[in-house]
């Protein structure tokens, strides 16, 4: 573990640390830590003591719960700079879900008694916390809507789109810039392995997207969309 003058500050990172003073930055300083992790490494388990919160630094961060026989339901896959953990901190519960490092990653984790206290001192970023707080929530009950009344192609499109929209494309503007087991896209479209390989292929030959590996490019994102949308 590390001090936070090894990476950029927080409040350069994300905008919701901006609203603290000049004092409460310079205490965070010395309060927040450096955790690094490796692929797969567990950041949280869901039922453990709500003890930190976290700030992605660099790398990518699944949020999922088990389900029976420990399949995982991937509930959010987090991009660098989100901030995970903090819904559970603030009231004082377990955590309600697991993270673990998707791949490697570096993330800023701050004890739960400190950032309550900033929490309750200062207003700015307790509306900040709110906004992100209630958007949070928003996407929480689209997803669990949209995961239980789609069909299959609709979950697997809506997936494929989320993935484009959190990480973006490699240079040639078409190939996800993310490598991802079939095993974590069907976990993330709630649906068995087979099916997401079956589900994709289909749309290989429609020539919705192209699979060489792990790598998917999209090549028709007008049509995943329409997928996605009448579900």
């Amino acid at each position: 573990m590390a001090k936070m003058d090894e990476c950029a500050p927080l409040w350069e990172i994300n905008p919701i640390w901006g609203t603290l003073t000049d004092e409460q930055k310079a205490t965070l300083s010395n309060q927040i830590e450096i955790v690094r992790y490796k692929k797969n490494d567990i950041i949280h388990l869901d039922g453990d003591a709500s003890q930190y919160m976290w700030t992605l630094i660099s790398g990518k961060v699944r949020i999922y719960k088990e389900g029976i026989g420990q399949r995982q339901q991937i509930i959010r896959l987090l991009k660098p700079y989100d901030i995970f953990g903090y819904r559970a901190v603030i009231a004082g519960e377990p955590y309600n879900s697991s993270a673990s490092a998707f791949e490697s990653c570096v993330v800023y984790r701050l004890k739960a008694g400190y950032f309550n206290h900033l929490v309750r001192e200062n207003g700015q970023f307790c509306y900040a916390i709110m906004l992100t707080m209630a958007k949070d929530l928003a996407i929480s009950e689209i997803r669990a809507v949209n995961l239980t009344q789609k069909h299959i192609r609709g979950r697997l499109a809506e997936a494929l789109l989320s993935l484009t929209e959190n990480y973006g494309f490699e240079a040639d503007g078409k190939t996800l810039a993310m490598l991802l087991p079939r095993e974590d896209l069907a976990n993330m479209s709630n649906m068995t392995t087979s099916n997401a390989i079956r589900t994709l292929s289909q749309f290989a030959e429609e020539e919705l997207v192209e699979v060489e590996g792990r790598h998917i490019r999209i090549l028709n994102r007008r049509e995943l969309e329409r997928i996605s949308r009448l579900g």
